[in-house]
C-alpha cells in the first residue's frame, strides 16, 4: 500500500512500515528538512538569556573564553562557538583539558587562566552542568554560559546561564541532542537576537547552515538517536560534509583513506576514532586544532599526527580487551546484571572504548574503569532501554562515587578502590532488568533477498533509508541457502574475511565481509571445506573502492542452512 500510495520501492516500503513510518511521513523521513524539525530555540529553559548575553559580547567584541570537554562532541562544540564568535568579531580563548592530568570537566586553573588573559565571559561546551562548586567559585568574577546535554546532579545547577535539554526544569524534550546540537540552537537564537538589534545592517551575518557537518560528526560519534531532529541535522549535515570546505575533515579523509562522500559510517568509524585519538592518549586539543585549521600544512600534520595515534590507542585497546573479556565471562557466569571491570595496568584513555566492545559482546551495561593511587576512573555503556546517566547519578548521591554523570547510553564515574563491591551491587540493583535480557539480543531481520536480488540497485535503494545508527538501524537481510565458495583473510592484522558467497544453484556470486572475524563464531562456517548450504545475515552496500564499485554483504551472523 505505501509503495503504490507514494511510488517508494517495495523494499524500502516494507521496511519503512515495519518502523512504524506512516504514508504520510514518508517521504519527509527519506528526505528530512531541517526548517520542518528544527524547534524554536526558545523551547529551551534558559536559552533567551544566553542568546542575549552572547549577544552582547559580540555587539562589544568581548573576549570569550571557551571549556570543551575532550571528545569529539567537546570539540565539535568548541570549534563551532569559536568559529561563529571569531566570525562576529569576539577574541576566543578555547581549552580542551588533559585527560590524564585535569580529568574530565571545568577545572579552577584553566578558567582562572582565560580569566586571567582577558575573558569577560565564560562558556563550557559539553560539561559544566554537574560541576556546580567549582563554576560557582568563579562565577564571582565572571559570567557563565553552560550549553551542555548531560544529566544534572538533581535540581541543583551552578550559578550560571546554563542551557542543558537534560535539566529538570526543561520542557522542550530535546533530551537526546548532543551538545554540538544545543550550541547550534544557541547561535541561531543569538543571531536572532543581533538580528532584532539591527547589528547586520552594518556587519555581515554567518552563514550557520555551513557549520552543520559539525553538528553531524558529533551527533553521531556521541551516539544520539538518529531520528527526528538528529535525522534532519545529519542528513543536511552530510551534504555539508560532502562538499569539503572544512580543510581538517577533508585531510582527515585522505589520511584515513577515505574517498566516497561521507555518511554516518565514515563519521563514526573513520573521523571519530582519530578525533578522540587525541584526547585518549596524546594531546587532547588536537582535534580542535584539525576542525578549526585554515592552513593546509598545519591540517595534514595534525591529520597525520592522530592517525598515528589512533593506531597507538588500537594497540593499547587490544592489550586490555582480552582482560577485559575473561573478567567479563566469570562476572557473567556469576550473575550480575552490570559488568564492572577494572585494572591496575590499564590504560584511562581507552576504557571507553573497551566498556563499548564488552557491552556488545555480552548485551550487559558495561563499566570499564583504570585504578591508579586508590582510585578507579573510567567509563560505562549501556544497552537500549537502560538509562545509564541516571544510575550513575544515583550511586554518586548514595555516596558510592566521587564523580560521575553522563546520559542514557554513555557516563564516566570514579570511586575509591574500596567502594568498588559496594558499587558493583548499586548496579547490579539498580540495573537489574538486565538479567531479564539474553547475552546476545534475538537477530532483527527486516527482510529476506535471493542472492539474485542482492543487486546494486537493491543496495542503492536501501541506501535512501541512511543516514544510519541508533534509531534507524541500517536493514540486516537474510540470504537463504548459500555457500562460501571462497574465503580470505585481509586487513592489516588479517582480522577480515573477504569471501565469495554463491547461491545454491551454482549461479549468482556475491562478495561478502566479515569484519573482526576472530570474534564471531560463526566466522569458521565460512572456512569449512565442506562449503555446506548456509544462511547469512548481512548489510547489502554499494560502495567505492579503489575507484571501482563494489557490492558486498558486510555480514552480521551466519547458521548452517
Amino acid at each position: 500500500m505505501l509503495a503504490q500510495r507514494t511510488g517508494i520501492p517495495e523494499l524500502v516500503a516494507r521496511i519503512l512500515v515495519s518502523r512504524g513510518i506512516r504514508a504520510d511521513a514518508a517521504s519527509l523521513f527519506l528526505d528530512p528538512k531541517l526548517r520542518a524539525a528544527l524547534p524554536d530555540p526558545s523551547c529551551l529553559r534558559d536559552m533567551d538569556q544566553a542568546a542575549s548575553r552572547l549577544s552582547d559580547a559580540i555587539i562589544n567584541s568581548a573576549t570569550v573564553g571557551i571549556f570543551g570537554d575532550y571528545d569529539v562532541d567537546g570539540a565539535c562544540s568548541t570549534a563551532l562557538l569559536s568559529e561563529i564568535l571569531e566570525t562576529l568579531g569576539c577574541h576566543v580563548i578555547s581549552h580542551i583539558p588533559d585527560r590524564m592530568t585535569e580529568g574530565y570537566g571545568p577545572n579552577i586553573a584553566a578558567l582562572q587562566s582565560m580569566i586571567d588573559r582577558g575573558a569577560t565571559l565564560l562558556i563550557c561546551a559539553d560539561c559544566g552542568t554537574a560541576a556546580v562548586e567549582i563554576l560557582n567559585t568563579i562565577a564571582i568574577q565572571t559570567d557563565i554560559i553552560v550549553l551542555d546535554h548531560h544529566k544534572p546532579d538533581g535540581t541543583l545547577l551552578p550559578n550560571a546561564i546554563v542551557v542543558n535539554p537534560n535539566r529538570l526544569d526543561c520542557t522542550s524534550g530535546l533530551y537526546s541532542i548532543c551538545a554540538t546540537a544545543v550550541v547550534f540552537l544557541t547561535l541561531i537564537a543569538t543571531i536572532r537576537k543581533l538580528r532584532h538589534n539591527n547589528w547586520f545592517e552594518t556587519h555581515p551575518c554567518p552563514d550557520l547552515m555551513r557549520a552543520l557537518d559539525l553538528v553531524a560528526l558529533a551527533t553521531v560519534c556521541d551516539v544520539m538517536p538518529l531520528t527526528g531532529l538528529n535525522r534532519a541535522l545529519v542528513t543536511q549535515g552530510l551534504r555539508i560534509m560532502a562538499q569539503g570546505q572544512r580543510l581538517g575533515l577533508t585531510t582527515l579523509a585522505s589520511v584515513a583513506g577515505v574517498k566516497d562522500n561521507p555518511t554516518a559510517m565514515t563519521c563514526g568509524f573513520a573521523f571519530g576514532p582519530r578525533i578522540n585519538a587525541g584526547g585518549r592518549i596524546a594531546q587532547s586539543g588536537l582535534g580542535l586544532k584539525l576542525l578549526t585549521s585554515r592552513d593546509a600544512i598545519e591540517a595534514r600534520a595534525v591529520a597525520e599526527q592522530l592517525d598515528e595515534v589512533n593506531r597507538k590507542r588500537q594497540t593499547v585497546e587490544a592489550s586490555i580487551l582480552q582482560d577485559a573479556i575473561l573478567k567479563a565471562s566469570a562476572q557473567c557466569n556469576d550473575g550480575h546484571a552490570v559488568l564492572f571491570l577494572h585494572g591496575s595496568q590499564w590504560h584511562p584513555g581507552v576504557v571507553g572504548i573497551v566498556a563499548g566492545r564488552i557491552k556488545e559482546k555480552y548485551n550487559r551495561p558495561a563499566f570499564v574503569g583504570a585504578e591508579y593511587e586508590g582510585v578507579i576512573k573510567g567509563s560505562a555503556r549501556s544497552i537500549p532501554g537502560l538509562d545509564l546517566g541516571a544510575a550513575v547519578i544515583a550511586a554518586r548521591q548514595a555516596g558510592l562515587l566521587l564523580t560521575g554523570g553522563g546520559h542514557a547510553m554513555a557516563a564516566g564515574f570514579s570511586l575509591r578502590s574500596g567502594d568498588a563491591a559496594a558499587f558493583h551491587n548499586f548496579m547490579d540493583e539498580r540495573l537489574a532488568e538486565a538479567r531479564l535480557r539474553p547475552l546476545q539480543d534475538d537477530l532483527l531481520i527486516d527482510d529476506v533477498l535471493s542472492l539474485k536480488s542482492a543487486t546494486y540497485a537493491t543496495a542503492n535503494e536501501l541506501a535512501k533509508l541512511a543516514p544510519f545508527g541508533p534509531g534507524n538501524e541500517e536493514p540486516q537481510l537474510a540470504l537463504a541457502h548459500v555457500r562460501c565458495v571462497q574465503s580470505q583473510h585481509i586487513g592489516r592484522d588479517g582480522n577480515t574475511l573477504r569471501l565469495t558467497l554463491q547461491a545454491e544453484d551454482g549461479g549468482t556470486r556475491l562478495k561478502g565481509l566479515v569484519f573482526r572475524a576472530t570474534d564471531k563464531p560463526y566466522a569458521a562456517l565460512f572456512e569449512d571445506a565442506s562449503h555446506p548450504l548456509l544462511h547469512v545475515v548481512g548489510w547489502l552496500r554499494a560502495e567505492r573502492w579503489q575507484d571501482r564499485d563494489t557490492l558486498s554483504l558486510v555480514i552480521t551472523d551466519a547458521a548452517m542452512a
